[in-house]
This record gives structure tokens, C-alpha cells and sequence, in this order.
């Protein structure tokens, strides 16, 4: 390591688990940062679910993480809200994990003149539900994503996310939805205070590029690009920013904690 790392982020897919099944050398890799105490978070972009239902899924594929060490774009999503409008009102496209996390913020969900119009992921998007959203926002209400996410994985395929159904909102809106996910850097900082931990002694570790890498980089941690996941170590110099270090995959850093 460049240098001390106390705090540890992590993304979750591609660094964690690859397709439901854990990637070598996960489970030890947690199991270590358990024994030296050093405070960690698994991030997701994905909003999707709770904190409650992403521990249970790590759990099936035999990778222990209470939920309090998760952070997601919806929890993320929520505490910007709240410090940007305490007690305010949102119309919500989006499951469980982002409708739960805005609740729990003490925000009221609504269709009537919201404050805000926050798009999230869903397993099924609603035309007449992306139509209201349309309405809301050319009536004044602000427009939030939780994350620019293009795609999303599925067995058959990739699946249409939420950046593109934002896409298709600011196209007849003409307003741009603010992300609040990668690679947004107020994701990592968001997930800072949760962790009550200093960015100069935190490190992420990441798969993409394109999100975890930079994100991590403008808030000022330690990045480490795995290869586990979507970017290959040839795609790096593509890049206009590098990552502090590129390891083959997560089971690489156990010996260094």
C-alpha cells in the first residue's frame, strides 16, 4: 500500500461475487478484516434491495456481512435528500430497497407536487409510471437518480437500468436527472461518515474503471482496480486516470492486511 489504510469500501459484484457465486478468496478476505478490527463497507450501485435482503444474498453464496456493513445508492440517495430537504416529499419509481431507505429518512412518498421525482432500479418499469414522472418533473419537481447505470446483468442478458430510463425522461423533460451513485464521489464520502473513517486512510476496491475507480480517486482514497469483475487490465490505458494499484483479485490483499 502507498500508504496506512484503517478503513476499507468495497464493491460488490465483480470484486465480491461473480454471478451469485463468491469469488476466491472473499470469504477470507472479510474474515481477516474481521479479526484486525478495520472498518468495512460493501457498496452497490444497485437500489434495488435492502441492506437486509443483500445480506441474506451474500450469506446464500457463503460470504458473511451484517447489514450494517452495506451501503447502497438508495441509502445514499436518502441521506442526500434529507440533508438537502429535511421531512420532504419524493415520487418514487423504484423497489423496496430505495422506497424503505427514503422512509426511514423521514420523507413522504407522493404523487401530488413532490419535491423530488427519484428514479431508481426495478424489475419491471411502468410506462405509466415513467409518464407521471415526465409530468411531475415539467410541473417543478426536481429530478434524482440513483445511479447513471446503463445496464444491468440478468441470466438471458443485459437488462435495460436506470441511466437509461433516465435518459428517456431528460429526453422529454429536457431536465438532466443528479446521480447520486458511482461515480458520483459523494457516494464514497456518504459512505466516509457512515464508517466514521478519514479518506486519506481508506482504501476501494473496485472492478470498474469507470465507477468504482474514478469515484473512489475524487474523493481522495486509495483505489484497487480487481480484475474479477468488468474491466480487463488492457482496457486500463484507455483511461485518462489510473488506479493506485491493479491486482488480479481480492484474495491478493489478504496477506497485506
Amino acid at each position: 500500500m502507498t500508504r496506512e489504510i484503517r478503513a476499507w469500501l468495497m464493491d460488490m459484484d465483480g470484486v465480491l461475487v461473480h454471478e451469485e457465486h463468491a469469488v476466491p478468496g472473499a470469504a477470507e478476505f472479510l474474515d481477516r478484516l474481521r479479526e484486525r478490527e478495520l472498518p468495512f463497507l460493501v457498496l452497490t450501485n444497485n437500489s434495488t434491495y435492502t441492506r437486509r435482503d443483500l445480506s441474506a444474498r451474500l450469506r446464500s453464496s457463503g460470504l458473511t456481512v451484517p447489514e450494517a456493513s452495506i451501503w447502497t445508492s438508495a441509502l445514499a440517495t436518502a441521506d442526500f435528500l434529507a440533508d438537502q430537504r429535511p421531512g420532504g416529499s419524493a415520487y418514487v419509481i423504484g423497489e423496496v430497497g430505495l422506497t424503505t431507505a427514503l422512509h426511514e429518512s423521514g420523507y413522504v412518498l407522493t404523487e401530488r407536487a413532490p419535491d423530488y421525482v427519484v428514479l431508481g432500479e426495478t424489475r419491471t418499469y411502468s410506462f405509466e409510471a415513467i409518464t407521471r414522472a415526465i409530468r411531475l418533473i415539467g410541473d417543478g419537481a426536481r429530478f434524482i437518480a440513483t445511479n447513471p447505470d446503463a445496464t444491468g446483468p440478468s441470466q438471458a442478458g443485459p437488462l435495460p437500468a436506470t441511466g437509461s430510463v433516465a435518459a428517456l425522461i431528460s429526453r422529454a423533460t429536457g431536465v438532466e436527472p443528479y446521480f447520486v451513485g458511482k461515480p458520483n464521489p459523494l457516494m464514497m464520502r456518504s459512505a466516509l461518515n457512515a464508517l466514521d473513517a478519514h479518506s486519506e486512510t481508506t482504501a476501494m476496491v473496485g472492478d470498474r474503471m469507470d465507477t468504482d475507480v474514478v469515484s473512489g480517486l475524487e474523493a481522495g482514497l486509495e483505489t484497487i482496480l480487481v480484475l474479477t469483475g468488468v474491466t480487463r487490465r488492457e482496457e486500463t490505458e484507455r483511461f485518462t486516470y489510473r488506479a493506485s494499484r491493479i491486482v488480479n483479485s481480492i484474495a491478493d490483499l489478504i496477506e497485506e492486511l
